[in-house]
């Protein structure tokens, strides 16, 4: 049994114990899904989307801990690129092999039953900024750049000096 971190908002965190992971839909090749990461040594590896999720304005997150059969069909691959199908098994060896784990996620395409759940457990504010890689870059602070009604206290706390940053 193969097991996976799904990151989720706290607020749902008491229904999803109750009925567990509904799966959303995801893209025209991928009808719907749930977003997870195989649970693996590192830590950063399996929350790396929680800094992500949190930019669209849900603070605090929740990690939901699952397993499911080693044989059950996933799809892996890099974030915004075509992903592969594969077994959960072979998903999780895939993910373990990488070199740079940054924006690579797994979709598994059924929803998880509350008894498949083993945790749920807050998550901490970690992850990369805006895309993968993106720590090499400064983040620009004008309006053009910023989207309307984003966060922007990362922004302001990482460019101080910067005129064009709106407070």
């Amino acid at each position: 049994m193969a097991l996976f971190v799904h990151i989720a908002a706290k607020k749902d965190s008491r229904t999803i114990r109750r009925s567990g992971l509904k799966a959303s839909p995801i893209n025209d090749s991928i009808p719907y899904g749930i977003y997870a990461m195989p649970v693996v040594p590192n830590f950063y590896t399996a929350h790396q989307w929680v800094r992500e999720l949190k930019r669209r304005g849900q603070r605090q997150m929740c990690r939901v801990s699952f397993r499911i059969p080693d044989g059950d069909e996933v799809w892996a691959g890099r974030y915004n690129q075509p992903h592969t199908r594969m077994s959960a098994a072979e998903a999780v060896a895939f993910v373990m092999g990488l070199d740079d784990v940054q924006g690579y996620e797994i979709i598994i395409p059924h929803p998880i039953a509350a008894q498949a759940i083993v945790k749920i457990r807050d998550v901490p504010h970690i992850g990369w900024r805006y895309f993968p890689s993106a720590h090499e870059r400064r983040p620009c602070g004008c309006p053009a750049c910023l989207g309307r009604g984003e966060i922007s206290r990362e922004i302001q706390r990482l460019a101080p000096s910067s005129p064009t940053v709106r407070r």
